[in-house]
């Protein structure tokens, strides 16, 4: 009798003691849980490189609508401050002490979907348009769109090739150069410039999808000096069309 009432007591402060631990962990859990959390997805707008990214995102939408509405010229300086804003928010970033590896976590997935709207998908809708949304630029527009596509999926999974140079052509360079080439529209007819637009793009494409090595053009301060005065040279000029 006396061995069954000690085993019963033993049994009882093991179970009682299970249920402690239990409880232990619970409450050790949903402590982790607490300071694990996420922050909100609106409080990343404090971030001011991303405030730049978004600016870019601002550009590109308005390049996209001008376009649409073959308002080209508009949409070339649309075109073009996206690429200013892109190069910015990175200087800014690397210039901020204090962000955290969130931080450039979530900005660094922010610019790399905005640069697939605003290298990949803003310059294909300009060809469509330019086009006249004729069917047969599809295969062209979609091209463009893949590389860049592609582009950015191998640049996400690989990043830079021994920390300096891009592998493929960088997309970035797709609007600056599509911009320059518009410069010279009014000397060709609009079919043969239809077609100096697509070659144009296939081979950006091309080139976004090879394995050359390029160097990283926005890490370097007279680079982004050159950019600036072009932009603001491209903007002046467009512009003066618009008045």
């Amino acid at each position: 009798m006396n061995v069954e009432i000690a085993t019963t007591h033993t049994g009882n402060s093991k179970e009682k003691s299970d249920i402690k631990s239990s409880r232990g962990d619970a409450s050790q859990a949903d402590s982790v849980d607490t300071e694990s959390s996420p922050p909100t997805i609106l409080s990343y707008l404090k971030d001011l490189p991303n405030l730049c990214s978004l600016a870019g995102l601002a550009c590109t939408l308005l390049a996209i609508y001008f376009s649409v509405l073959a308002a080209y010229n508009a949409a070339m300086i649309g075109m073009i401050w996206a690429v200013a804003f892109d190069w910015a928010d990175g200087l800014i970033a690397r210039r901020i002490k204090g962000r955290i590896g969130n931080d450039r976590a979530f900005g660094a997935q922010l610019d790399i979907l905005i640069d697939i709207v605003s290298y990949g998908v803003t310059p294909a809708i300009f060809l469509l348009s330019y086009g006249k949304f004729d069917p047969l630029f599809l295969a062209v527009a979609f091209i463009m769109l893949a590389a860049s596509a592609m582009r950015l999926s191998f640049f996400s999974t690989f990043g830079l090739s021994g920390g300096t140079q891009y592998t493929g052509l960088a997309l970035d360079n797709n609007n600056i150069i599509l911009v320059f080439i518009f410069l010279f529209e009014s000397i060709f007819t609009e079919g043969l410039f239809l077609v100096v637009l697509s070659v144009t793009g296939l081979g950006l494409a091309a080139l976004n999808v090879c394995q050359i090595k390029t160097p990283k053009l926005s890490g370097n301060p007279v680079n982004v000096c050159i950019l600036a005065a072009y932009t603001f040279g491209i903007t002046g000029f467009y512009g003066s069309k618009l008045i």
